[in-house]
């Protein structure tokens, strides 16, 4: 069955993994990378031997062979770049804080979002810690859950500097709406320590039904699911339920495709984005078969 044809939007460091990943991919074919202006990443993605332009958002939307946009610019900019990619009838995946459609976390709701043609993917933090923070309200319904990022300051470029604010907004905002936890709070923090230390998430959940067993094997199950996309997310400190409250820490590795195995946090979210679109990609592929 033929591949979904595939174009990346911003050729940095989140652009340039995600190309990596894509050409993994058994139902994405990458197609093209823009940007708007000649980088590092457009040459790498030429060299590759895929399409590129420094046309940005014009170039994916005006070739009808592309289906599927990764929009790994900035929360301003996908603001402008949404209508366009609507209109030109692209699913999206927005990699940035814009939020412009729902929040898509893989292991907890993708099979939920149907009829969806802009898939916000929350942030890194959020990738990391919904999961968890699912499990948690599942087993024990959370009125509250907490998280903090660390993530290492290496791994902390001009983009995600610039959406701090954006971050932790968005985080929390996921958090409810996606983990469905009554309340939540998020922080991040940039951690200077040389070398590099790995993403490390705290989730910390104030619950209603504290069933120690129950909380555990959830979050358990829930971590052999992330696994299967992200195969360096793990289990730093297990469930920890104390009373009412329940604390997990986990790491994230990344899979070292461009990016340093330290910037967990850029590749936890890329992980997802593609394990999100390869599932869309199945379903597209399902209906033209039945054409």
């Amino acid at each position: 069955m033929d591949k979904i044809k595939v174009g990346i939007i911003g050729p940095g460091n989140i652009g340039s993994d995600l190309m990596y990943k894509v050409m993994r991919s058994q139902n994405l074919q990458m197609c093209m990378m823009t940007g708007i202006m000649e980088s590092e990443g457009i040459k790498r993605a030429r060299e590759l031997g895929f399409e590129t332009s420094i046309e940005g958002v014009k170039a994916v939307a005006e070739n009808p062979d592309i289906k599927i946009v990764f929009d790994a610019t900035s929360a301003t900019a996908h603001l402008k770049h949404a209508p366009i990619l609507k209109e030109a009838g692209k699913i999206v995946f927005d990699m940035t804080p814009a939020a412009v459609g729902p929040f898509v976390v893989p292991s907890v709701n993708l099979n939920n979002l149907q009829d969806v043609d802009n898939f916000n993917m929350v942030t890194c933090g959020g990738q990391a810690t919904i999961p968890i923070a699912y499990a948690i309200n599942q087993a024990a319904d959370s009125e509250y859950t907490e998280i903090v990022a660390c993530i290492s300051s290496k791994s902390a470029g001009p983009g995600t500097r610039a959406n701090i604010d954006e971050f932790t907004q968005t985080t929390a905002k996921g958090l409810m709406e996606v983990s469905g936890a009554d309340r939540s709070k998020a922080i991040i923090v940039l951690n200077p320590a040389e070398p590099p230390l790995m993403m490390s998430n705290t989730i910390y959940s104030i619950v209603k039904n504290p069933d120690e067993k129950a909380i555990v094997d959830a979050v358990n199950d829930i971590v052999k699911k992330v696994r299967t996309y992200v195969p360096g997310y793990s289990l730093r400190v297990p469930p920890i339920v104390d009373g009412n409250k329940v604390t997990v820490i986990v790491q994230v590795e990344g899979a070292g495709d461009f990016l340093p195995k330290y910037s967990g946090n850029l590749d936890i979210i890329n992980a997802a984005a593609v394990a999100a679109a390869d599932g869309i990609a199945r379903r597209m592929q399902s209906v033209s078969s039945t054409l």
